[in-house]
């Protein structure tokens, strides 16, 4: 138990690691030039042993920043000297709490998390439902509007042309997807490259509406919570029961062809 606890422990912390240096990353790809990054801070070492210490020390530390900060919004306050004083009493030896004991307080501490984390999602779930359903009919009530009986919004802005779409239908689509506040979540104009997807391979709200659309044609969507990512949400970046407002710019459409029903007789078994 002793040897897979560590293990255990180890493969942890180095998760933990990854994750605030790609935090830390992300902070700072636009702040410095990596080489001028690398310069700077073989300066401040004596040695690269040191430097690398330092930076997953730095790492590890941001990352329990960020962790307590998560935690709090939760109603759970960690004492931060306390979790120094038990990272320095472990790594001299003389921890206060035996290995058993670390196992079975964690243990307890992730379910009591768990358990918080789901209150918390269902009365975020709750209010976003409500927030959702608010927005949806003040957008109904605009010029153009169209409802379909599953509850999706579409607002026609430039009309297409050709033939109709069909759920096997390759599309190429140009998009800004946002919550009902604006905050922003996916862009395919920022990206510089529009999507490519074969119709029926996404939510059903999109695969509703591209079918009311043709080649060319512009629309803003508004699209409920059972027609897009439901009750859990899309985890870092949807919430729970969000209701998505989309601008979509249909580009392209390249039909799939698809074999005959009825394959000749010769070829039946």
């Amino acid at each position: 138990m002793k040897s897979l606890f560590k293990v255990t422990l180890l493969a942890a912390s180095m998760v933990m690691t990854f994750g605030a240096t790609q935090a830390v990353a992300a902070e700072t790809e636009t702040a410095v030039n990596p080489a001028e990054a690398a310069k700077s801070a073989v300066s401040k070492f004596s040695n690269e042993d040191k430097r690398v210490s330092y930076a997953l020390g730095a790492s590890l530390g941001r990352y329990m920043d960020n962790s307590i900060k998560e935690q709090a919004k939760l109603d759970i306050n960690l004492d931060r000297a306390t979790l120094l004083a038990g990272v320095q009493e472990a790594y001299s030896g003389k921890s206060k709490l035996t290995d058993k004991e670390i196992e079975v307080t964690l243990q307890t501490f992730g379910e009591k998390i768990k358990q918080k984390a789901q209150v918390r999602m269902e009365k975020e779930a709750k209010d976003n439902a409500t927030k959702g359903a608010l927005f949806s009919e003040k957008f109904a009530k605009e010029e153009g509007v169209k409802k379909t009986a599953s509850g999706l919004l579409i607002k026609s802005e430039k009309e297409g042309a050709g033939a109709e779409l069909k759920d096997t239908d390759m599309v190429v689509v140009n998009y800004k997807g946002t919550l009902i506040d604006g905050t922003e979540f996916d862009n395919s104009y920022k990206r510089g490259e529009p999507l490519t997807f074969r119709l029926d391979g996404v939510i059903p709200g999109w695969t509703e509406a591209l079918k009311l659309m043709k080649k060319g044609g512009k629309a803003k969507l508004v699209i409920p919570p059972k027609l897009a990512y439901g009750e859990s949400g899309a985890p870092g970046s949807i919430p729970p029961n969000s209701t998505l407002v989309f601008d979509v710019e249909l580009l392209d459409v390249n039909p799939v062809e698809q074999p005959n029903a009825e394959a000749p007789a010769a070829e039946k078994k």
